[in-house]
């Protein structure tokens, strides 16, 4: 079994200043730094003339973790993620993200989708999430599913703030 998670949200930027964000090695440390929590890194960045890779680490603290969660994992999580994006014509980007939570029977696989809409852009990300825990997976899904659209919902707010901060 696997949920479904769709994240999309809007900019009054277009794209191409958006991908610039979304790929800065700044950013990405910056936002980590405030929104990974314990052990976050940016593991690996890589551009190539088709797009750019990178691979971050997250951290999150057993008792920030939902009940369900905490007994699965009396340390914490380590969850790493890696994205890529690359151009896909005039004002559109599209690329992949794969989440791995370390140890741990649960990942999330998806498309990633940036293009210019009429007031700006649109940045959406259509995944999945998959808990091979027998019985309890399906719940399992649900409450990471959530954490994901948190998370999202977080990182989206900080990029808007960041574009904000540093355009002219």
């Amino acid at each position: 079994m696997a949920r479904q998670i769709y994240h999309r949200s809007t900019s009054t930027f277009p794209a191409d200043k958006v991908y610039s964000v979304l790929i800065d090695q700044d950013q990405l440390k910056a936002r980590l730094h405030e929104l990974g929590g314990p052990g976050a890194a940016l593991l690996h960045y890589s551009v190539d003339g088709d797009g750019v890779r990178y691979r971050l680490q997250h951290g999150i603290d057993t008792g920030k973790l939902p009940s369900p969660v905490q007994g699965l994992a009396p340390t914490g999580l380590r969850i790493e993620r890696t994205e890529s994006l690359r151009p896909d014509g005039p004002g559109r980007y599209t690329g992949t993200v794969d989440v791995e939570i370390v140890g741990a029977p649960a990942s999330m696989t998806g498309l990633l989708r940036l293009t210019d809409i009429a007031e700006g852009s649109e940045f959406v990300i259509d995944g999945t999430v998959t808990v091979k825990v027998p019985l309890i997976g399906g719940k399992m899904e649900g409450v990471v599913a959530a954490s994901v659209q948190e998370l999202l919902d977080a990182e989206t707010e900080f990029t808007h703030e960041w574009l904000a901060r540093t355009s002219p």
